[in-house]
Parts: C-alpha cells; structure tokens; sequence
C-alpha cells in the first residue's frame, strides 16, 4: 500500500503541479499526498457502503465534527504513517511540514471532539454509523491573543484545499424555508477503520443557491443585487454558531439547523425508497439516528413532515419517528437547553411548527391518559380554593411538561418525548437527570433513560500523539491495546521503580516538545523542569478558569510574603476560546494574561512560577499538550460538567486529576483510585443545599487572602483596557460574584466555596511531585486504568443497547 501511495503522490505532484515532491509547497504537497491516500481506500470505502446498505444502521446528527488535522490521522488509521514518513525523509521533506496546515474548525470543544471520536470508533469497530453535518466555510474562528485581549479572526480553512471531501453533485436534495430556498449540496469525507477495511462515512452539508448569479440585475448595474441570492444561501453555512444577540443571528442559527436536520432525513428517506420503496413499515428497522444534544433535535418534527407529504398520517409518522429517533443530553444547565421562540419558529418554518403543535397536543393526550392533568398543589377532591385563587389558571403537572410552554418551544422536551431513549453522557451526569433536570419525564417514562459515560480514541489520543509512552506500553503488554483498551489494565502488574523512571523520561521528552512549540507560537519560554499544570478547554464560567486564576494569585501572594518556601516550580497553561459575545469569559481570558504578564515579569518569582494562556486552541494543539501534562484541571463546579472528554486525554496520556467531584471525574476516580487522583470542593448534594443559603460576601470578608485576591479585580494592579480602575469588565467580575450580575446568583458556580479547598489540593499536588517515583506511579496508574474511557467502549453500547445493531 505504501508504494502505492507514493506512486500515486508522485504522478499527481507532475499532473497537478508540474513538480517534483521537493518543489511542493505544504499546502500542495497536502493537496497531493491526500488524494493518493485517497484513491487508495477507494474501492474499501465503496464496498463498505455496500455493505451497510444491506444491514441495519445509524446515523450520527451534530451540529459539530470537530475531526482535527486529518493527514497525520489518517496515515495512522491506514497503517503506513512510519513508512511514509520515512519515504518523504528519503526525498528531504519533514512530514511535520504539515503543522503549517490549519485544522478544520468545525465544532467548538467537547461535543464536537466527541462527535468525531464515536465516528472513528464505529469505523474501526466495525459499526455501521455514519455522520452528518454541516461543512462550514469558516468554522469557528481563529484565535489571536493582542494585549491579552482575544481576537477573533476567520477561519478558512479550505484555503489550504481539502482533499478529504468529496463533493456529491448528484445527491443534492433541496432545503425550503418560509422565505428562502436553498441547495444543500453533500461533500463526503471518508473516516478510516485501524485495523479493519470498514470505512465509514461523514457527509457534510453547504448551501448554495438555486442561482447564483442573476445576470440581468448585474447588467443593469445592480451588483449587489446580482449575487444577494448566492450570499443569503452561503451564509447558512458560512460560520459555526454564529452570535445569536439579535433576531438575526437567532433565525441563522435557527436555519443552520432545520437545514443540515432536513437534507440528511431528505438523504436517508432516499436512501431508504431505493430499497423498500413507498413501504415504510420498515422504516424503524433500517436504522436509528442518534440527535447529538438539542442542535438536531428540530430532525423529529420534520421526518415526520417529511413522511406526511409521502401520504403517511400524523400518528403513523409519529410512532416511527418516535421509534428512530434517539437523543443524547450534554448539559445538565437549564439555561443551554435550547428553547425557540414559537413566533420565530413560525417566521422561518411554518409547516414545521404545526407539526411541533401536533405532538405537543399528543403529549397532552398521553399524559392526561396517565393521569397527569391534575393540579399541582393539591390531587384530592376536596381542595378548596379562595376566590381569587378560583379565577386564576390552575398550575397543573403538564405545565412543566408541555413542549410548547406560552411563547417558547423546549427542545429538550421534544426529544425526549419523541424519542426512544434519552441518555446522559457520565454516571453522575445521567443520575442529575432522572433526580432533577428530567425527573418528571424520569418518573413516567424511566425505561427510556440510560448511561453512555463518554469515551476518546486511544488511536489519536495515545497512538498518534504520543507514540513514546505507545511504545512503552506496546513493549510491556502488546499492542492489542490499540483496539482494546482494556488491555492497558495489564500495566498494573508491571508498575515498578524502572518502569516509572521511563514513563518519566518519557513525560520530560513531551514536556519540552510543548515548551518548544509554546515558546515558537505563543512566544513564552517555559523549562520542562518546572510542573506543567494544565487547563484546556472552551471557556465558560462553570467551567471555572477564573477559579484557577484566583488560586495563582493567591500562590504568588504567598510566594511574595515567603510563605512556601519548598514550592516546586509550576508553569501553569491555559487555553480556551470564548464565544464572541460572551463578554465575561472574554474578560477571563484577559484576566488570565494580565496575571501572567505579571507573574512572567517578576523576578522574585518567574523561576518558581510561569502563567501561559496559548492562543487558538484546537486540536492540534491539544495533540501537544495532553501528552506533556503532569497535572489535569478539571474544575467545574459539581453538577455542572456533564462529562468531559478532556479528563480522559489527559488521563490515558498519565496525569493525575485535579478536579471536583463532577461529570466523569467520579469514574476516573473510580477506576484508578482517589489515591491517585487530587479531589477538592463541594459535591453536588452540599451545592444543592448551598443554593438557598450561600454568602459570598461573608467569605470574602472573613478571608483576607480571598480578599486580596478578589480585589485584583479593581486594584489597579491590572488594565481590562477601559479608562477608569473599578468600573471595567473585571469590576463586573468582581460584581458577578459578590452581588450578582445579569441572569446570576451572586457568584453563582460557588468559586469563593472552593478556592480555599482548591488551593490546598493543588500545593498538595506540588509537593507530591517532588518524589518523582511515588508521584508517577500515580500518573502510571491513571494510564493503566483508564480502559473503560474509550470511545470504542462506549460506541458499541451505544450500538447494543440503543441503536439494536448487535
């Protein structure tokens, strides 16, 4: 296979280009190198479709596939990475040239990292799932870090060329809204099985206009107008989540997900006919597709439209909706369950809003049928009420229920009604809701909720991006590991002084192939000596990285004063990207680099203690960091994290947790032992009683530390970049958290509950680390039990226990 890929690459440089190898530019010899790998899986893919055609399968819906650099990836899943890598040595090429190649931006953290992984699991375990989303011009965004400030830039990714995707002309359906009309147009990319000829397949939407170019209003000089056609349909999928602020932004957001949700069903109905024809009886059968959060969830409505305008009746429709459809929850947060306007809603699908009232109608039916329109207060017949109480609505069960409540439609409580299953994504996660979120929906329909606890690729995350520690452990048990983590289990009993002296070596090695790339693209020096504390992930406030820049000011306080005088030297890394609209994560960020512009520029300290925020985290760059990490922040406050996925990463890759007891880091815990994990804060039961009877105020007043720390805020020791101290973004930091600010409780994710208890788990952490023996036997055993957080695992639950395909 590998000469042949070389072959292929040669003759397409001298078609293509009129090159030699060397001559190529990176983004040409990507271009290149791509379509001979290509045109290698071509007859494995076409057969694979065969094949899944023929047997019962799913479909993966999300909004976000975040795939990550595919080259590098791809080599790896083919098996020919080493061998390539050396025949393009043999020609004086690096294969690291292609870093130069940006990432596909095309989700914004976890959920879409997710996405791609359970793709790459099915694909190599040889599950039938295929994906579908939409192919964004721009993505995210890119990030720049100016002044500290974040800027956001676009992301055009495709300027590179993107030899992954194929463009399928022929299968472009038509997307109609209430007042627009648009093409989706199918581009397929090919997600590659290690270790197996399955080759599953993500198809990515773009919209197009029906035409383009109106050549009459452009000859009478109307040039905008020419082309207001083609630049309405491409903004549909010009930018990932664009800022929904204003109305605008909500009706884009809004027709981003009716389209991709419309032209996949559109794409799988056809699919479905050329087989079974006008029958749908076997519509249920043929497959199942599984709604990644509420992005998708508008799918349930418009099949079943979709299946009326083929001559089905509601009710008909209805029960095989109800029968495909699965729907996984990602949030355990009221406030980012989706919830639309139904006069929106109306404005840009019309039709799909009626059939939206015809299952709220039909849950009303189904639960008063159960009993359930009964009053709230009272369920006996000899409640009294007042006169006034009379003349008012009666509050009954349903009213929390309904999936249209007064002007808004609940997202989540379609998907779970219309749904066969709905399950959370961590043990903890799952339990919040049946007990809380969705405990009335728990209640009635209790066998339709399971738990999917979340899972990373070993194959990208351990294989890939760090083949020293894979090569270690393939040496100690095999490297049946590959596609059985469980097999890393078997590390347990080989875990001595040697070993750990190795694993060592091996964590400095990473740790000065991050400091290298840190200090070539973010411009900090960092000695890979020092520990590497790392928080990477999308920034929110419940996530805390505010949390986690309080606790280094109060560490360099304490450094300033004398206080720690065994403090082993720590850089501690960040890195996020903030919604563009989100102006209070926005001011973290520039928090967090007015903190280390302070911390890097003194001499007391800067040999004890380094703080980097790296820009444009993605993929790639998460490749470099995991591996390098002696200490994982996962921080959230409890109950608030569903999951996580970085945990994981971070986990197989040997670093210890620190971390609430939230999402799954109650299972890492579980699985290598709070012994070697570093576990602080409240837990969800004492956060659930706090919310009634929490003073943050008190806290700060009773804490000089705390209050020294919080007044960075407004001190003048730092610049948020507004004209007067006090009155900027971090005043309304400081404000969020002692009096409240917007939507929030004051400090509403208990920040100044946890800091104490945070700081004291993070020097216990410090000083663990001084013996390196005792401290990576902790990091070993993270790794050799971190089986069970593989998405290969989870991927085949999903397929046994929701999608019936085993």
């Amino acid at each position: 296979m590998k000469n042949n890929i070389i072959d292929n690459l040669i003759l397409t440089a001298k078609n293509e280009y009129c090159k030699e190898l060397e001559e190529l530019s990176p983004a040409e010899l990507h271009e290149c190198l791509g379509r001979a790998m290509m045109g290698e899986i071509t007859e494995k893919w076409a057969k694979a479709k065969k094949n899944h055609a023929n047997s019962r399968r799913a479909y993966y819906f999300s909004a976000e596939f975040l795939m990550g650099r595919m080259m590098y990836n791809n080599l790896y899943a083919m098996g020919v990475l080493d061998q390539v890598k050396k025949l393009l040595a043999d020609k004086g090429i690096d294969i690291n040239v292609f870093e130069e190649i940006d990432d596909a931006a095309l989700g914004n953290g976890g959920l879409g990292r997710l996405a791609a992984c359970f793709l790459d699991s099915a694909a190599t375990q040889d599950v039938p799932l295929d994906g579908y989303g939409i192919r964004y011009k721009y993505g995210l965004f890119k990030q720049s870090i100016e002044d500290g400030f974040q800027v956001e830039r676009a992301d055009d990714w495709q300027s590179f060329g993107d030899p992954w995707c194929i463009r399928r002309n022929e299968d472009t359906v038509i997307v109609k809204f209430a007042d627009q009309v648009v093409k989706a147009v199918p581009y397929d990319m090919a997600v590659i099985g290690y270790g197996t000829d399955n080759i599953n397949t993500l198809r990515l939407w773009e919209a197009e206009a029906l035409n383009d170019f109106d050549f009459l209003q452009f000859n009478d000089s109307h040039y905008d107008a020419a082309v207001q056609d083609k630049n309405d349909a491409e903004n549909i999928t010009k930018v990932l989540y664009p800022n929904d602020n204003q109305y605008e932004g909500k009706v884009l957001r809004l027709k981003q997900q009716y389209f991709f949700c419309s032209a996949s069903l559109q794409d799988i109905i056809k699919r479905y006919k050329a087989k079974y024809g006008n029958d749908y009886s076997n519509f249920a059968n043929h497959c199942a597709i599984q709604l990644n959060d509420t992005h998708p969830v508008i799918s349930i409505p418009e099949l079943i439209r979709l299946l009326e305008l083929d001559g089905l009746s509601f009710d008909a429709a209805f029960d095989i909706a109800q029968k495909t459809f699965a729907y996984t929850n990602h949030t355990v947060m009221s406030e980012a369950l989706e919830k639309w306007d139904i006069n929106l809603l109306t404005d840009v699908i019309p039709d799909v809003v009626e059939i939206i009232k015809n299952i709220d109608a039909r849950l009303v039916a189904d639960l008063t049928a159960k009993g359930l329109n009964v009053p709230v207060e009272c369920e006996c017949a000899c409640a009294k009420a007042d006169a006034k109480k009379e003349k008012e609505p009666v509050k009954t069960k349903l009213d929390g229920m309904r999936i249209i409540d007064g002007n808004l439609v609940h997202m989540a409580r379609l998907a779970v009604y219309a749904s066969s299953y709905t399950n959370g994504v961590a043990w903890i996660h799952t339990e919040i809701l049946k007990d809380d979120v969705l405990k009335d929906w728990y209640a009635i329909y209790p066998e339709r909720f399971q738990n999917k606890t979340n899972g990373v690729t070993q194959r990208r995350w351990l294989g890939l991006c760090n083949p020293q520690l894979s090569e270690l452990i393939s040496d100690k048990i095999g490297t049946k590991w590959v596609r059985n983590l469980d097999e890393l289990s078997k590390l347990n009993d080989k875990i001595d002084e040697d070993l750990v002296k190795q694993f060592n070596a091996i964590k400095l090695e990473k740790k000065q192939e991050l400091a290298d790339y840190i200090a070539k693209h973010d411009g900090v020096q960092l000695d890979p000596n020092f520990i590497f504390d790392i928080q990477v992930k999308r920034l929110h406030e419940y996530k805390r990285q505010l949390l986690n820049a309080f606790s280094i000011m109060a560490i360099y306080f304490r450094l300033k004063e004398g206080k720690l005088p065994n403090f082993t030297p720590t850089a501690f890394i960040f890195g996020a990207k903030a919604a563009p609209g989100y102006a209070r994560a926005k001011a973290i960020i520039k928090y967090i680099n007015e903190i280390a512009k302070l911390v890097n520029n003194d001499p007391d300290v800067n040999d004890k203690l380094r703080v980097v925020f790296v820009a444009n985290y993605n993929v790639s760059y998460a490749e470099k960091i995991m591996p390098a990490a002696d200490i994982s922040e996962q921080i959230s406050t409890a109950g608030t994290e569903a999951s996580g996925t970085g945990n994981m990463k971070f986990m197989i890759n040997g670093a210890v947790t620190l971390g609430t007891f939230d999402g799954a880091n109650v299972e890492i815990v579980q699985q290598a032992g709070e012994e070697n994990n570093y576990i602080f804060g409240a837990r969800v039961e004492e956060i659930n009683e706090l919310k009634n009877n929490y003073d943050p105020k008190a806290i700060y007043e009773a804490n000089p530390e705390i209050k020294k720390v919080i007044d960075t805020l407004i001190d003048g020791r730092f610049t948020d970049g507004g004209n007067k101290t006090g009155e900027g973004s971090f005043a309304e930091l400081r404000q969020s958290i002692l009096e409240g600010a917007s939507w929030h409780q004051p400090d509403h994710y208990f920040i100044l509950r946890d800091l104490p208890d945070y700081i004291d788990a993070k020097l216990k952490a410090n000083t663990d680390y001084k013996d390196r023996i005792a401290f990576g036997t902790k990091c070993l055993k993270n790794t050799a039990n971190s089986g069970t957080f593989s998405s290969d695992r989870t991927i085949l639950q999903y397929a046994k226990e929701l999608w019936k395909l085993m």
